[in-house]
């Protein structure tokens, strides 16, 4: 692990937080720099490293994971609903907060701290074709199903993930982007995509919400356990069986095991779907999974 990379994870996560509860920054200073991550760093690490990315059909099984841990998160928070008689907010934020994870604000640069730079464009796959879809596609569903919101079209999830800055570097670097850009490109990519991290932490330092729900406390423990423990467990059963090996195999396990997404406790946050609960599944999950990522980050080695 590279503990420097790591150190800076952990100083820019507190150091968020504590500009948050200072009230340092301006309003809305987490969603402007949330803006910069998505449209500016995002796309340069993507453009930087997915050029260098050999199509193989390997690949197909990294992105078909989410998938089938979505299948699973769908069958087990079920369960959990009909066992701890879950409200209907509950169980939507739930499915929402386990079947997505932080695969790309936190997963990026946890991946190159915890495995390795070239290990990032397995990285990529996993988040633009697994939870960046499921998030345009389930998410969007589940906001609807149980928030009251009329159904999202084909058209509309299809125009959402069409304007995603990160998904047309994905294609551009799949396509012409060369491996090997002029040393004024590369070196412009490399600053920009550098900026990642320390901004990603930040933004999620700003944003986390640390309210523990003393009467969801059921549901919030169910929730934390299938997101850092089954689910990458699930994952690590399935990447052999998929062929995935090596590197890639590490951080599909890596990439499962990521608490909450940021976007999805919001989401739920904004549509009042149990939003103490929403926070704390996002608040508490990164918190615990600063124990749990460098073990899983050991156990897929083997």
């Amino acid at each position: 692990m590279a503990f420097d990379a790591f150190a800076l994870v952990l100083a820019m996560l507190a150091l968020g937080y504590l500009f948050q509860r200072l009230r340092a920054l301006p309003e809305g200073a987490a969603q402007t720099l949330n803006l910069v991550v998505l449209y500016v760093c995002l796309p340069a690490a993507v453009l930087r490293y997915a050029p260098r990315l050999t199509l193989e059909p390997a690949l197909l099984g990294v992105a078909a994971v989410p998938w089938l841990l979505l299948g699973a998160t769908v069958l087990l928070v079920g369960l959990l609903a009909r066992w701890l008689r879950l409200r209907r907010d509950e169980h939507a934020v739930l499915l929402l907060t386990v079947a997505l994870g932080n695969t790309s604000f936190l997963g990026y640069p946890l991946t190159r701290a915890l495995i390795g730079e070239h290990a990032l464009p397995y990285a990529v796959v996993y988040d633009q074709f697994g939870a960046f879809l499921i998030l345009s596609t389930f998410g969007l569903w589940v906001l609807a199903r149980y928030g009251g919101d009329t159904a999202p079209s084909a058209s509309d999830m299809l125009r959402r993930v069409l304007r995603f800055p990160p998904l047309w570097a994905l294609l551009i670097g799949f396509t012409v982007m060369p491996a090997e850009p002029p040393s004024w490109i590369a070196g412009g990519l490399q600053r920009l995509s550098d900026a990642l991290l320390p901004l990603a932490m930040l933004t999620i330092g700003l944003s986390v919400k640390l309210a523990l729900p003393r009467d969801e406390l059921r549901p919030l423990a169910a929730g934390l356990i299938l997101k850092l423990a089954l689910m990458p467990a699930l994952a690590w059963a399935l990447v052999p069986l998929l062929g995935l090996h090596g590197e890639m195999a590490r951080t599909t396990v890596l990439e499962s095991a990521m608490p909450s997404m940021v976007t999805a406790g919001a989401l739920a946050i904004a549509h009042q779907l149990a939003p103490r609960l929403a926070a704390a599944m996002v608040g508490y999950g990164l918190l615990l999974s600063l124990l749990t990522l460098p073990l899983w980050a050991r156990v897929a080695v083997g």
